[in-house]
């Protein structure tokens, strides 16, 4: 299993059009076949920073997501509301603070 975290920052005027569209298409992504999980965070202090945070079964789960209509149209409506570029991480856990690595 893979965690992804994917950091957006969006402009300050844009903030309530990017929650629409992850409201309307939250589900239907944490559905999506090999996702496990999915979170929204949002930075405390720069409050037009968010990042998604999910579990994917694998890398070509991921893919499979990244490749579908799904994310080319939740894609297509919030790239255009950045105000710098996105970052995102594939991680795997090492150790989780249950047993020794």
């Amino acid at each position: 299993m893979i965690k992804r975290i994917v950091k957006l920052t969006f402009k300050e005027d844009k903030v309530d059009v990017f929650l629409k569209n992850f409201n309307q298409n939250k589900i239907k992504i944490r559905n999506f076949e090999g996702c496990h999980h999915l979170e929204l965070w949002r930075d405390t202090y720069k409050t037009n920073i968010f990042f998604t945070y999910s579990y994917w079964k694998n890398e070509n789960a991921l893919n499979a997501y990244r490749n579908s209509e799904l994310f080319k149209g939740v894609w297509k409506k919030t790239k255009v509301l950045f105000s710098d570029k996105p970052q995102a991480w594939s991680v795997e856990v090492i150790w989780d603070g249950r047993e020794e690595i």
